[in-house]
């Protein structure tokens, strides 16, 4: 029998908490619904998000309050939420602290006026929900009495101020507090099988974390329009980061539906080579010349051996072995089922993924970035192997689940790979077969303009032979194969927008009627799609309308700043995994584009520092 399906908190009532290994979702309402402990892609011990309280949340809030605001502590992912109640006024600040070796989350609520009732309920469940703990009181170092939940490898601790008691296989507390009273609270992941960690403070490590994110934002090489909205979008691909390995996820979550109650359920907790070179990039082009090298670094590791064994994703540490499983005992978000962790998709052939590899670490060389000795060497041995292989069908940026087919933005990434591969050699000296590449380059040309170009309609095409578009055609003036003033690119942008444009500059990223995913149902607008429509208009020099785009996009963003996957235009609400890198970065590189047409800095002029230095100060004076 099916489990029950739960009313779901909305997705946009999520902010989220991130230390650079895992990140936690909590809502507005003061439950933390998702927690992988210790890796972004560890099993959840938090998992009500995808079902309910029973399969494991920790709440800590103010009873029945009048309203509930809430912000990031400047550019920090402090979260400090302000409870009203009729009788009074609570803070809560609460975050993964950074910095100290540890998978902690840390909250700390405190009365500010009047007296307001507290609610506290603390239910463990390891393996997404699926296992309860043994749950016993223990001392810690300091001889303070905590609860500690153990299952297998997995050990959750909580300590605090006042513990919980249990209660019918959870822990609960209700208790007053007045003004000037407060309440702390831990919880502390480790092996099982390791002593209980000491206490720290939770007052100095708030500080301490609050501090070190905005020192990192401090370093944004950006001071023009959309900054509060960039600067948040590059605190999320930071936080998305693997702080030890470099790998970038592509969210903290899995299987929130593209369509709530279908069956578009992903798990995007993995490093996606294509998104991730992508955000190097959008490092590259704010300033962040250490987080490039770290995913250069992540890329020679996780692509090491023979070309063939590339693919088109990795575990954040570099793992290769992500096998596809549905959770039966979790009934979904919204009852969207299946619930997956794992993803199929790492078998597929994309034959589009080198070509952002090679245009990011195009990018790195001329922002200054130093080759290693090996990393020239393993894209010679990638674009040798992709020269014996573009002709082939592939499934292609979207990862149908249907017929391979030749995808016209496959093929065009593909001569984006061999561009950069001859411009490597032409503009930094690196040895290759320079004849041998252009050749080839030319023949992905002519391939593209032949087959994947409706001369009759005006517009470029999904794959060959196809009558429609798809809005990946997009990226044909990001990589350059094509200027944005060409006829036949300003044809494909106008039929776009008028196939797959929804509520006024959100896209689809495809009709789902017209193009065979595998799957049944529909989906919604696509942010990141959307985002590069802001991103091409820009670059055709229509710097009011990219503005006007830009204003609807980042609107759209929740309370902290945050975007997922898809926007549900008649519901008003997010749909998909939450928050979403590839929203995010989107974001952040359409801003710079319409930055540079609004100074009159052409958009293909390599990430050079004189380039970056020249955008800071133009925009700088701007608006200084």
């Amino acid at each position: 029998m099916p489990p029950t399906t739960p009313a779901s908190t909305p997705i946009e009532d999520y902010a989220v908490l991130g230390d650079g290994q895992t990140a936690a979702l909590v809502s507005r309402a003061g439950s933390v619904d998702w927690l992988c402990l210790p890796r972004f892609d560890s099993p959840a011990c938090f998992a009500a998000l995808l079902g309910g309280p029973e399969h494991g949340r920790w709440l800590l809030t103010v009873r029945d309050p009048i309203s509930i605001t809430r912000r990031y502590l400047d550019d920090s992912f402090v979260l400090e939420t302000t409870y009203v109640a009729a009788t009074g006024t609570a803070v809560m600040l609460e975050a993964m602290p950074l910095g100290d070796g540890r998978a902690d989350l840390v909250r700390r609520l405190e009365v500010t006026s009047g007296t307001v009732t507290v609610e506290h309920e603390w239910i463990v469940r390891f393996g997404y929900g699926a296992f309860e703990p043994w749950v016993h009181h223990v001392t810690d170092p300091q001889g303070f009495d905590s609860i500690r939940a153990i299952a297998g490898p997995d050990s959750l601790l909580l300590r605090g101020d006042r513990l919980p008691t249990a209660v019918d296989h959870r822990h609960t507390d209700l208790f007053d507090l007045s003004a000037g009273e407060f309440v702390e609270f831990a919880a502390t992941w480790s092996h099982s099988w390791l002593p209980v960690p000491e206490r720290l403070s939770i007052t100095a490590r708030l500080d301490a974390t609050r501090a070190r994110w905005g020192e990192w934002a401090r370093s944004c090489a950006y001071y023009g329009d959309y900054r509060d909205a960039v600067v948040r979008s590059l605190l999320v691909l930071r936080m998305l980061t693997d702080a030890e390995t470099g790998g970038i996820v592509a969210a903290p979550t899995t299987s929130l539906p593209e369509q709530p109650g279908g069956e578009r359920n992903w798990d995007y907790r993995y490093c996606w080579l294509r998104d991730a070179a992508m955000t190097l990039e959008a490092f590259l082009e704010f300033g962040y010349r250490e987080e490039a090298t770290e995913w250069r670094d992540w890329l020679l590791r996780a692509v090491a051996g023979s070309p063939q064994d590339l693919q088109i994703m990795y575990g954040a540490d570099g793992r290769r072995d992500l096998p596809e499983r549905e959770l039966d005992h979790l009934p979904g978000y919204a009852g969207s089922r299946p619930v997956r962790i794992g993803n199929a998709a790492v078998d597929q052939i994309q034959n589009d993924v080198l070509g952002e590899v090679m245009s990011a670490l195009h990018m790195a060389r001329h922002a200054g970035l130093a080759d290693t000795p090996d990393s020239w060497s393993l894209e010679r041995t990638l674009v040798a192997d992709l020269e014996l292989r573009w002709r082939e069908p592939d499934r292609g940026i979207w990862e149908v689940r249907g017929d391979a087919r030749h995808f016209t933005h496959s093929k065009v990434m593909a001569w984006a790979a061999l561009d950069r591969a001859v411009r490597a050699i032409e503009e930094h000296g690196l040895s290759g077969p320079l004849e041998r590449w252009r050749a080839v380059r030319a023949e992905i040309r002519a391939d593209v303009l032949a087959n994947g170009f409706d001369a009759e309609r005006g517009t470029f095409v999904q794959y060959y032979g196809a009558t429609h578009t798809d809005a990946s055609l997009l990226q044909i003036v990001q990589v350059g194969f094509l200027p944005a003033t060409d006829p036949r690119f300003l044809g494909t942008l106008a039929a776009i927008r008028a196939e797959l444009e929804v509520g006024d500059g959100l896209l689809r990223r495809y009709r789902t009627e017209k193009t065979d995913d595998g799957l049944a149902g529909s989906e919604h607008p696509f942010l990141a799609c959307s985002f590069w429509l802001a991103d091409a208009v820009a670059r055709t020099g229509d710097v009011a309308e990219s503005a006007r785009l830009l204003d609807r996009l980042t609107g759209l963003v929740n309370d902290v700043g945050l975007l997922s996957e898809e926007y549900d235009v008649d519901g008003a609400r997010m749909v998909g995994n939450f928050p979403q890198a590839l929203s995010h970065l989107a974001l952040v590189r359409a801003v710079h584009s319409h930055n540079d047409a609004a100074h009159g800095i052409d958009p293909t002029t390599p990430m050079t520092p004189v380039h970056a230095d020249r955008m800071r100060r133009a925009a700088h004076d701007l608006h200084r």
